[in-house]
């Protein structure tokens, strides 16, 4: 009877090591689905959410680092190819919207938002962190160069991934330094932290035609009365393959000028502007003019959140509610 008794006991204790072997192993399973690995390619880096590539950083012998593609939910693209990559359908204006960056388009009175070889560019120096785990972290070290080789002023970047359900965030800290003088940011539309959707994102299709995209923001205006207004968070959502997917944009509200004025286009630029009240608010030049004393910084703060759903459907005002009171 005794042994009869120790082998259930055995059994049982078995029993339950396995379970708690299961459970141990489904945990690690769903930690290792949100899992961010970034590599460095040697002119690009390579980030992977999950095991599956969610986007890459290109940073050597570019105009200005940038994100392309960006991977969204249900694993597909959410920005344009072009210039990138030439696919059939896409339109070939604008070569400087490449997928996902940050600059500006007057800079003591360069502009660095646009391409070619009287333009500024924004040079990369070095990594100073990147590293991999729950949320992936990239620190970087910028100068901001005129064509002719001239330093205008210096920059860290702090870009942060991660993955929470089905949405995929990306937070920006853009520091810029007034290193080698004072700096003017200058009053213009042109700029600053932008993305440049998918095509069937559009609120309007090529040749003007009605899009199927639609854009909203936190103060209840759509689509194209978002343009040039200020708002905490826009948010941009439309079709994809078959699937409504969304980018929302949050303002943070330590930025300069918060909450900041939306260049949000029906053809499917989306940025936030916080420089250009001349073209928005129909103010004289040079009132959007942002100074940084010599010596001193600015920081500039942003979280995109690349989800499926409408705005609503995402809970992108609750989202926002976090991002702004997080510890």
């Amino acid at each position: 009877m005794a042994m009869k008794i120790d082998n259930l006991w055995k059994s049982v204790v078995l029993s339950g090591l396995a379970w708690t072997l299961l459970a141990a192993t489904n945990l690690a399973a769903a930690g290792a689905e949100n899992q961010v690995v970034i590599e460095d390619l040697g002119s690009k880096l390579k980030i992977q959410i999950g095991g599956e590539l969610f986007t890459e950083y290109y940073y050597k012998d570019v105009p200005r680092p940038y994100l392309y593609p960006i991977i969204g939910p249900k694993g597909l693209p959410m920005t344009r190819n072009w210039p990138m990559k030439e696919v059939a359908g896409e339109e070939r204006d604008h070569p400087h919207h490449k997928s996902l960056w940050f600059t500006h388009g007057a800079v003591n009175g360069v502009d660095f938002w646009s391409d070619g070889a009287t333009k500024g560019k924004i040079v990369h120096e070095k990594f100073t962190q990147i590293s991999s785990g729950k949320q992936g972290t990239i620190k970087a070290f910028h100068k901001w160069m005129t064509a002719e080789g001239k330093l205008v002023l210096t920059e860290d970047r702090t870009v942060q991934i991660a993955a929470e359900g089905p949405n995929r965030i990306i937070d920006f800290e853009i520091a810029l330094h007034a290193s080698e003088g004072a700096v003017t940011l200058g009053d213009t539309k042109e700029g600053s932290m932008a993305i440049r959707l998918a095509e069937t994102m559009r609120l309007k299709a090529p040749k003007n035609k009605p899009g199927q995209g639609h854009i909203v923001n936190s103060e209840g205006l759509t689509d194209d009365a978002t343009w040039g207004k200020r708002a905490k968070w826009c948010d941009y959502y439309g079709p994809v393959e078959g699937q409504i997917l969304g980018v929302a944009m949050f303002d943070h509200p330590a930025n300069p000028r918060y909450p900041t004025w939306w260049h949000v286009r029906d053809y499917g630029l989306f940025a936030a502007n916080p420089f250009g009240i001349h073209d928005f608010e129909k103010a004289p030049a040079n009132q959007g003019d942002l100074k940084i004393a010599a010596g001193q910084s600015l920081t500039f703060r942003y979280r995109f959140v690349f989800h499926p759903g409408s705005e609503k459907e995402a809970g992108i005002a609750d989202l926002y509610h976090n991002y702004i009171n997080q510890k």
